[in-house]
């Protein structure tokens, strides 16, 4: 006899301003409305109706590829954004518009930051935390970035990110100074203290819950002044390392500078003298996301001994995943406790000077 699989069975209301959109929400009132048809596989769609608020949905509410004109995409999409393709890459082998490419990137990205930030650790730190910045640039290389980087030494899980707005420094030629200084008095200089802020940010997102830290980072001023938000952490130990000392294993910034390299060398938009670099930093941390889950989560820490994850050698989940498993089950905003710094790139809302009009992510429909 042949096993037949069980009838889906919403687990929630879709609705967030239903009671039963709570999945913990006993005795949820339900009934299956009917089918539709549509163009994609699987063709016929069972619906259903929440008898409480009335709200109609179906089973592809529930999928991370809802609401997409071609749901096939989603996936090889996620692939080949690190696997060091181009927006306009992608769009040419799969016909579409490098926009439906940028709108496919946003939204596995946003599903990335809800998955990550469901499965972080929280509580007290197990191991010793690295800190550095991954410096790129946005628009031109007239407006660099960096994101600030906060990663376990032994187990290498990156626990998240944030970015700041830099000025741009080093040798410069005199139309170089000229330039940066007509682009300053039109939009405006990048705040001076952005790092130290930033860092506190992540530092106290990463922390929350703990009362003790130790950290390992180079010798940047603003570290010391971002550790010294830190009110609610007891004990802290700094070390401090050269950032001219030999990038090898013994390191012990060895877990952020492996990073670093493999973002580079996953992503085109980061790569060394590319015309496919990011012209929002919103778009730079939407994909950020991605590489980082797929590291922590996917990823085997060696390639060539295929072993755990950095997310199973840092306690937080007992097998691989894989980006199918990730991308398929949608993700409710309205179920995360995003940290507010987080909030911002999950809502498009991450300036970029010069682009004062730029889209945030405001669909109703779109994960």
């Amino acid at each position: 006899m042949s096993a037949t699989a069980p009838r889906f069975r919403p687990p929630f209301c879709p609705n967030p301003a239903c009671p039963y959109h709570d999945p913990a929400t006993p005795s949820w009132p339900w009934v299956r409305a009917g089918f539709f048809q549509r163009d994609a596989a699987p063709h016929r769609i069972q619906r259903f109706q929440c008898r409480h608020c009335r709200r109609h949905f179906s089973t592809q509410t529930f999928r991370g590829d809802y609401w997409l004109k071609q749901p096939r995409l989603l996936l090889p999409v996620a692939h080949r954004l690190i696997g060091c393709s181009g927006f306009r890459q992608i769009a040419r082998e799969f016909g579409i518009s490098p926009q439906t490419v940028l709108g496919l990137s946003a939204r596995i990205g946003r599903q990335c930051l809800l998955f990550h930030d469901a499965h972080r650790p929280r509580g007290e730190l197990q191991e010793p935390l690295a800190l550095d910045g991954f410096r790129s640039f946005e628009r031109s290389q007239y407006h660099p970035t960096e994101f600030h980087l906060a990663i376990g030494q032994q187990s290498h899980y990156c626990h998240g990110f944030t970015d700041s707005e830099l000025r741009r420094s080093g040798t410069m030629r005199p139309g170089q100074r000229r330039r940066r200084a007509t682009l300053e008095a039109r939009w405006g200089r990048p705040d001076p203290r952005s790092t130290e802020r930033e860092v506190a940010t992540l530092l106290k997102i990463v922390t929350q819950g703990a009362t003790a830290l130790t950290l390992h980072s180079d010798e940047h001023q603003d570290y010391p002044r971002a550790l010294a938000r830190l009110r609610h952490l007891t004990t802290v130990v700094h070390h401090t390392i050269s950032s001219r000392a030999a990038r090898t294993p013994k390191n012990p910034l060895f877990a952020i500078n492996l990073f670093d390299l493999l973002v580079r060398h996953s992503g085109a938009n980061h790569k060394r003298e590319t015309i496919a670099f990011s012209k929002r930093r919103q778009s730079a941390a939407e994909r950020l996301w991605l590489t980082l889950v797929w590291r922590n989560y996917v990823k085997s820490f060696s390639e060539r001994k295929r072993d755990a994850t950095p997310a199973m050698r840092a306690g937080v989940c007992e097998a691989r995943g894989s980006l199918a498993a990730i991308l398929t089950e949608r993700r409710f905003i309205s179920h995360a406790r995003l940290p507010e710094r987080w909030r911002h790139y999950y809502w498009g809302r991450t300036p970029t000077r010069g682009l004062p009009r730029a889209r945030a992510h405001t669909l109703r429909y779109a994960a």
